[in-house]
């Protein structure tokens, strides 16, 4: 059978490409790129760099499985593909937190689409949100017969870059959104205190849709702070990364936390909460995890002043090395196989 990838959130450009380098495109091109001469569900019928872009109407139930990236549409991903009498083949993908799921339609309706359908999940964590909303807003016969799969996302180690130590130390603003839940305000909050302590410069490279928020105005209005689009390559992407000094997170929660992983392989010191997101993707020793926007202010501000002390620290948490231990937990072949063999036990491939 032929794969097929649907992410509604996803643009393709004049070349053909998947645009864009936010979490749902990359995983898009991920999926793209472990199966390859898929389709990618869309605006068509047109070829694609190295994919075909179909409308969801002109995909073949009968020998095409459909990973749905948008779980509470997937009942009526399947409507849409039994119209034409074949017998659907749709699996979810659920890559993005529960938690974001407010409404109770919304959750009662993604509940539902991981009863009804085989589901795999970007994490542990993740997974276990999936089961609990099943069990709470789904029927016991359904319940009990849900299938969730799950491994770790990981990253492309082959893309990380040798580090450039900048003369000033770079804070990464760690997102893409200023959304509440990642807290942008704190983040403003803690980073003013320590740039009146020490030099540093902050970046930010936002999604063009927050780039014109207040508080993208109020962060850019300091004289140590750049705000900008997102980087338009890959390796543009790595570039910045491999002269970050540090990052600090503020988000309240995280189904996985690509993006401070990415940032922790490329030689950042992460400043994180201590919350249960972050500590699932970090040794249990990890030393910069703070519970008070104080004990943060304190952290952040080795991290850009004693830099070296502070990847030292990291190292031991990890019994040696941290860059090792995060490469070891965190490589994205884990994934790849392990979503391959996953569909090939729920569909016979």
């Amino acid at each position: 059978m032929r794969i097929a990838v649907r992410n509604p959130d996803v643009l393709v450009d004049t070349d053909g490409h998947v645009a864009g380098h936010d979490a749902g495109a990359t995983l898009v091109r991920r999926l793209l790129r472990i199966f390859p001469g898929s389709i990618l569900v869309g605006p068509g019928p047109r070829r694609g760099a190295d994919f075909d872009l179909l409308p969801l109407e002109f995909v073949d139930p009968d020998d095409t499985i459909v990973i749905n990236m948008a779980p509470a549409d997937s009942v009526a991903v399947w409507r849409t593909l039994a119209a034409s009498g074949g017998e659907p083949h749709v699996m979810n993908f659920v890559w993005l937190g529960t938690s974001r799921f407010h409404h109770p339609v919304e959750r009662a309706a993604v509940a539902l689409s991981c009863a009804l359908f085989p589901t795999f999940a970007n994490s542990e964590r993740t997974a276990g949100e999936v089961r609990e909303m099943v069990e709470r807003w789904t029927i016991p016969s359904l319940a009990e017969k849900a299938e969730v799969a799950w491994v770790n996302l990981g990253i492309r180690l082959d893309h990380v870059l040798p580090r450039r130590d900048p003369e000033v130390p770079v804070v990464l603003y760690p997102a893409i959104y200023l959304s509440d839940r990642k807290q942008p305000q704190l983040f403003l909050d803690i980073v003013e205190r320590v740039a009146k302590r020490t030099p540093l410069r902050v970046e930010a490279r936002l999604h063009e849709s927050h780039l014109a928020t207040e508080q993208a105005m109020r962060l850019s209005l300091h004289d140590w702070a750049w705000v900008g689009p997102l980087t338009a390559t890959r390796e543009g992407y790595w570039s910045a990364l491999a002269r970050t000094t540090a990052f600090l997170a503020t988000a309240t929660d995280e189904s996985y936390g690509l993006e401070y992983i990415e940032a922790l392989v490329a030689g950042a010191v992460g400043v994180l909460p201590d919350r249960p997101w972050a500590r699932a993707i970090l040794p249990a020793d990890y030393p910069f995890l703070y519970r008070t926007p104080a004990e943060a202010e304190q952290m952040l501000l080795r991290a850009v002043t004693d830099t070296d002390a502070c990847r030292k620290e990291a190292d031991a948490s990890a019994g040696g090395s941290f860059a090792e231990w995060l490469r070891a937990k965190h490589d994205d072949d884990r994934f790849d196989a392990a979503i391959v063999e996953q569909v090939g036990r729920w569909f016979g491939q």
